[in-house]
């Protein structure tokens, strides 16, 4: 299911996955790698390409949601708001959300954009992981400095880091990472619902 209005959204009590990230970070490359479906995600040299929430069931278990990213400013202003204005509300009030990938390209150093949304999602008591992307395009050396640089910048603010993966969709590097902590997040949803016949966190 594509949408971009909330309300529209699937109503079924299943778990959510989403996944965001700064424009061209590689988010389709990752979910077609995840799910090993090539195509399933719309890949695209240009950035901007996902503009609407998209909802993709997996194994009738949970959906892994594709959300448009963010930081591209070749879009017009008021396209961008109503961009921001959908994911917001989305992260903040989707009841079945459980956690937000959050994808940072591992060639470059920190950048303002992205630890400012996962401040934002943190104000916001959004649970959330740090997914590193494009891990073949950069040596070992230069990955390492990145990721630790991104860790020192978030330990300014954070006691506690949240759960980090580095990932190649060429080489297929943390797909089987991503998916256990997704399983081991369905195992919880799943005691959760057992004990309290819900799992929402808001």
């Amino acid at each position: 299911m594509s949408n971009t209005r909330i309300d529209r959204l699937p109503n079924d009590n299943i778990p959510e996955y989403a996944f965001i990230g700064r424009s061209n970070v590689g988010k389709s490359s990752l979910i077609n790698m995840l799910v090993q479906q090539r195509g399933l995600a719309k890949t695209s040299s240009v950035p901007g390409k996902t503009v609407a929430i998209n909802h993709f069931i997996v194994n009738d278990a949970w959906y892994l949601v594709d959300l448009p990213g963010y930081g591209y400013a070749q879009h017009s202003k008021k396209l961008r708001d109503a961009w921001r204005i959908m994911i917001n509300n989305y992260i903040t009030q989707r009841r079945n959300l459980v956690t937000t990938f959050v994808l940072v390209d591992s060639r470059i150093e920190p950048q303002n954009n992205d630890l400012g949304f996962m401040e934002w999602l943190g104000e916001n008591r959004v649970p959330f992981c740090i997914v590193f992307t494009k891990a073949d395009k950069v040596s070992k050396a230069e990955l390492d400095k990145n990721v630790e640089a991104f860790k020192a910048r978030l330990s300014e603010e954070w006691e506690e880091l949240p759960p980090i993966f580095i990932t190649s969709s060429e080489k297929k590097q943390g797909r089987d990472e991503v998916l256990d902590y997704i399983e081991q997040q369905n195992a919880v949803v799943a005691d959760l619902m057992n004990r309290k016949g819900h799992y929402y966190l808001n």
